[in-house]
C-alpha cells in the first residue's frame, strides 16, 4: 500500500530566553553574574515616579513644597468595595505613598509594552497628588496637553 506524502509535522517547542543552544550551555545576563541588572523593574518604576513628582514640582513648587512622596510594595489591607489602593495620601502629613504592585499587576493595559506601563505609572502619580492637592488631575498641567 503506498504512503501518503502528508505527514505529521512535530508541533514547533517553545523556547524561552535562556535555552540551551547548540550544546553551549544557558545564556547568562548582559552584566555577568556578580553585577545587578541594568534595568529592573523596581528602578524603571522608581525613575517613572520621582520624574513625575520633579515635573509636578516645578509647575506646582509652592503647593508641593515641603510633601514627601514615598514608596511601598503594597497597602496594608484591601478596603471592602474599592479593592486594593494604588496609592493613599495623607493630608495632615502632606504625604502620598504609591504602591508599587498594584499599580504594575493590577492595572489593565490594553497594550502591555513599555509606553503603557510608564503611562500607567504616571497617571496614578498625577490622581495621587491631585487628590492630595484636592485640584482635578487635568489641571494639574494644563499646557502639558494644550496641543492635543
Amino acid at each position: 500500500m503506498p504512503r501518503s506524502r502528508r505527514s505529521v509535522a512535530p508541533a514547533p517547542l517553545k523556547r524561552g530566553r535562556g535555552r540551551d543552544r547548540h550544546g553551549r550551555g544557558i545564556r547568562s545576563s548582559a552584566t555577568g553574574p556578580y553585577l545587578a541588572p541594568l534595568r529592573t523593574r523596581i528602578n524603571l518604576f522608581d525613575m517613572t515616579v520621582a520624574s513625575t513628582v520633579e515635573y509636578l514640582r516645578g509647575v506646582w513648587p509652592d503647593d508641593l513644597d515641603g510633601v514627601s512622596f514615598e514608596i511601598a510594595p503594597g497597602p496594608q489591607s484591601v478596603i471592602d468595595g474599592v479593592g486594593v489602593e494604588r496609592w493613599s495620601t495623607y493630608p495632615a502629613e502632606r504625604r502620598v505613598v504609591f504602591y508599587r504592585l498594584p499599580i504594575q499587576r493590577l492595572s489593565r493595559l490594553h497594550r502591555d509594552d513599555d509606553l503603557h506601563k510608564r503611562l500607567v505609572i504616571e497617571s496614578c502619580v498625577f490622581r495621587g497628588i491631585a487628590e492630595l492637592l484636592g485640584k482635578d488631575p487635568w489641571d494639574l498641567a494644563p499646557d502639558r496637553f494644550h496641543h492635543f
